[in-house]
């Protein structure tokens, strides 16, 4: 029952009660809105900065992998979330793949040498793949990387891996511009074959080829050429491929003869480093192959899915299953120097996402060799 009250005091009363209410409700309600708006936004904000794959079932399941991206030349931003895919989707890994990016805009840009957001991940991984190019990162992220190698993890490295990092950075015993030759066991040294002419057959190491990071593999072929290798001490190391420069790009072209490949390169190999701290020591695994259209041979991804297998500590299979799970049209390799270029391509990391693949492009589409691209199988 109501009851009507036409005294004034009643009426400012409840007059009062009722904006003091609609008040309250109001500023609820702003701030219910501000949090809705901004949750999307931080969350956006952390997917933007870095890839992350869900392993699904598989032996790699409970095993996290961090790959990190970042060099001007081989296109290891269109690498890495291709491994990650088939790590996570074919093996189970939980995979994080982090990426050299402008720090203001966010796209993807290869040629910025100090930005990789996500090196925190470093902290709760079992292995870390990387193919870095000449970054100089700040003391705080290397910090992120001493952590790891402090811990004696395993470390995978690929093509420009040997020369990583650049400037004097240093966290106790290493000097970070010496990553690849302490931890990986080589450094920058050459072009043993002809750059853009010449490619690289792996050879296995004879000695070696019942080692199980071999296993399925048959002959791997990548258009890129064959490093030059001078300090990698064969008698703590356990090279599984050397590499056989071939007469051109072509995955049928033939072996050159002569000095050329007396002796071949170590192409892949095995060896234990020291960590910054002086008192630990890992494994590390390194290869010189590794630009994304190296990437289109299906041993070259075995390789790679099965050294994952082996420094996490599990049982390599027989024949890894190494089949993309989503299409892969890398770029051929060579530098992206035209200014403003990765700006107006905005390649964004969410484009490398599951369900999407991205290819980074040329800025000048002329200065690829004429190739017969290898068919993806």
């Amino acid at each position: 029952m109501f009851t009507y009250c036409n005294h004034a005091d009643c009426l400012r009363h409840c007059n009062l009660s009722i904006l003091m209410k609609a008040k309250i409700l109001l500023w609820r309600g702003l701030a219910l809105t501000a949090a809705y708006c901004m949750l999307p936004i931080s969350i956006l904000s952390q997917e933007a900065q870095w890839l992350h794959f869900k392993g699904k079932k598989g032996p790699g399941q409970g095993k996290s992998i961090v790959l990190i991206a970042g060099d001007e030349e081989y296109r290891s931003e269109e690498t890495c979330p291709m491994l990650g895919k088939i790590l996570s989707q074919r093996h189970g890994f939980d995979c994080t793949v982090l990426f050299s990016t402008d720090p203001e805009k966010g796209y993807i840009d290869p040629n910025n040498q100090q930005n990789i957001h996500g090196l925190e991940a470093l902290k709760n991984a079992d292995l870390m793949i990387i193919g870095t190019r000449f970054r100089q990162l700040s003391e705080k992220q290397y910090h992120f990387f001493a952590e790891y190698l402090n811990a004696g993890k395993p470390v995978m490295g690929f093509r420009t891996a040997t020369h990583a990092f650049r400037g004097n950075g240093k966290t106790g015993n290493l000097r970070w511009a010496d990553f690849g030759l302490k931890i990986l066991g080589e450094t920058w040294i050459s072009h043993h074959g002809r750059h853009k002419v010449q490619g690289t057959r792996g050879m296995i190491v004879e000695e070696h080829q019942n080692h199980p990071v071999l296993s399925g593999i048959g002959s791997v072929f990548g258009p890129t050429d064959v490093y030059g290798i001078r300090n990698l001490d064969p008698s703590k190391s356990t090279i599984l491929l050397r590499g056989a420069v071939t007469d051109s790009l072509d995955e049928d072209s033939s072996v050159i003869l002569g000095a050329k490949n007396n002796p071949m390169m170590p192409l892949a190999w095995l060896r234990e480093y020291s960590a910054p701290n002086g008192k630990s020591h890992g494994q590390a695994f390194c290869t010189t192959l590794g630009a994304s259209v190296d990437m289109l041979d299906s041993d070259l991804r075995r390789l790679f899915v099965n050294t994952a297998y082996h420094l996490t500590g599990l049982t390599v299979p027989d024949m890894a299953d190494v089949t993309l799970v989503d299409p892969f049209s890398p770029t051929f390799y060579g530098f992206n120097n035209v200014e403003g270029y990765y700006s107006q391509r905005n390649l964004r990391i969410s484009d490398f996402k599951l369900g999407h693949n991205a290819s980074t492009g040329l800025a000048r589409p002329g200065s690829a060799p004429a190739w017969r691209p290898m068919l993806p199988h």
